[in-house]
């Protein structure tokens, strides 16, 4: 996208509380996807664009559930609304949905044809979760593999211990996104996932 004065006023977050928050426009977008209240029981009280707010403001300021500013809804209430969101599969869903709108707005087909993928070694903290080395990069720590479309649009993204080659991690990659874009037939790749393993996998698949 080209950063013409237009496109720096429509994208502009001055005025927000926090630069993650969302704009009415992008809350437009969102509030769709949220699910509604069970029925039965009390009403629902929590400022739903309030959670997703502070799931924004983590996610772009790395910081612990503790840390979460007194303004947003109880860390126990945002907590609870992100495993069960993240479990029902809503966060994969609405990347899906605005992949596709995007790419259409490009002129392109809704489902891509290409794709990239690739992977990041990043430390981690000593909370816990799965952890491995990677020799290579001289990392402990883990590992996000990702696949974007040609457009450089999030497909799919897989975390595990570093300590997993790319070739093998390409293989529980891959396969996740196998039903989720069909006409996805070429992905693109550097060096590291040359090799008769890889090969043989998706032969399988």
């Amino acid at each position: 996208m080209t950063w013409t004065g237009i496109a720096r006023r429509e994208h502009s977050r001055e005025g927000l509380r926090y630069p993650s928050d969302m704009t009415d426009r992008e809350w437009l977008l969102t509030a769709p996807f949220i699910p509604s209240a069970k029925s039965g029981g009390r009403p629902r009280t929590t400022d739903m664009r309030e959670v997703v707010n502070a799931l924004l403001y983590i996610a772009a300021s790395g910081c612990s559930w503790r840390l979460l500013p007194k303004c947003f809804a109880p860390v126990s209430t945002v907590r609870r609304y992100f495993y069960a969101w993240r479990d029902t599969g809503l966060f994969d869903a609405i990347n899906m949905v605005l992949v596709m709108n995007l790419r259409e707005i490009e002129g392109r087909e809704a489902s891509p044809s290409g794709g990239v993928i690739d992977s990041q070694s990043v430390k981690t903290t000593e909370s816990g979760g799965v952890c491995g080395y990677d020799a290579g990069k001289k990392v402990k720590g883990r590992k996000r593999h990702i696949v974007t479309d040609t457009c450089g649009y999030l497909i799919f993204i897989l975390v595990h211990a570093a300590d997993i080659q790319d070739r093998d991690g390409a293989v529980d990659v891959l396969k996740a996104i196998r039903y989720r874009f069909l006409w996805l037939r070429h992905v693109f790749a550097d060096g590291g996932y040359a090799g008769d393993k890889l090969r043989r996998a998706l032969k399988c698949r």
